[in-house]
């Protein structure tokens, strides 16, 4: 098991300066990782941060944990830019780049620009969107000429240090989220409730984990990052779900759970032990 943060950049938590000082305790306290919201809250009337500025930022001021997004909606980012920015990302951090996606949470985000917000239309851009993405990312040329993106004939430089590809996890707890997540690298899995409760139990998660690799061949990799609240006693709780089949605990960190100092102080406590 490996423990990260994740941090809900919205509110006070979307002041650049407050992140950075939350990834210098998550380095310094032990974790293993640093992820981020992606979600236009100002929509809804709350401050946001975009996560790929503020990742970057991040990557310069650490050296040593993973960074990556707690989800990025796909429909609402064109594969190319995306490359582009992973890329980028990816070199910056020296090779510390994991990519969660998922077909984005709340509708109001893409109807407020006219976007596509049905179900049936941002899965069907997810899919093809992320078999452009890593086409990019590969390094080979691309020629795509598909529903909803095309590519001309193009190559992506320069290229991230990841190969064959910057990981992959896929959010989304329906049986097509499952089966999608089945063909990357790993399932992002929420089971943190606003409320500062558990939302998904360990039996959920390994029944989960159990359809996901039903769609897999046996003994491949495959990461499952389950959020979630501890203490740093707590470690008894964390094994539960390393029981059921995760990879990952990411430590949910956001306001409704304390102000920043509250905050702070978990991250120098450590993961749960």
């Amino acid at each position: 098991m490996r423990f990260g943060v994740e941090i809900v950049t919205l509110g006070e938590l979307a002041k650049p300066e407050v992140v950075l000082e939350m990834a210098h305790a998550t380095e310094e306290a032990g974790w293993d990782g640093l992820f981020v919201w992606d979600h236009l809250a100002f929509v809804w009337d709350v401050p946001s941060l975009d996560p790929w500025v503020t990742l970057a930022a991040v990557a310069a001021v650490t050296s040593r944990i993973r960074l990556g997004t707690w989800v990025t909606p796909l429909p609402r980012h064109r594969p190319q830019m995306l490359a582009l920015t992973l890329a980028s990302l990816d070199r910056l951090s020296s090779g510390r780049v994991t990519l969660g996606v998922g077909l984005g949470g709340v509708p109001q985000e893409f109807a407020a620009f006219g976007e596509p917000a049905s179900l049936r239309t941002r899965a069907a851009i997810v899919d093809e969107g992320l078999e452009l993405l890593t086409a990019l990312l590969s390094g080979s040329r691309v020629d795509h000429q598909g529903h909803h993106f095309t590519a001309d004939g193009v190559t992506l430089r320069p290229l991230p240090v990841q190969r064959p590809r910057i990981p992959v996890w896929v959010g989304g707890e329906s049986d097509a989220a499952l089966r999608r997540a089945a063909r990357w690298d790993g399932w992002a899995a929420v089971a943190a409730a606003e409320d500062g409760t558990m939302r998904r139990t360990p039996e959920d998660i390994a029944r989960a984990v159990t359809t996901i690799r039903s769609h897999r061949p046996p003994g491949e990799p495959f990461d499952v990052a389950v959020d979630g609240y501890s203490a740093v006693t707590d470690g008894e709780l964390v094994l539960a779900y390393e029981r059921a089949g995760a990879t990952w605990w990411l430590e949910s960190l956001h306001l409704q759970r304390g102000r920043v100092g509250d905050l702070l102080r978990r991250i120098a406590e450590g993961p749960a032990l």
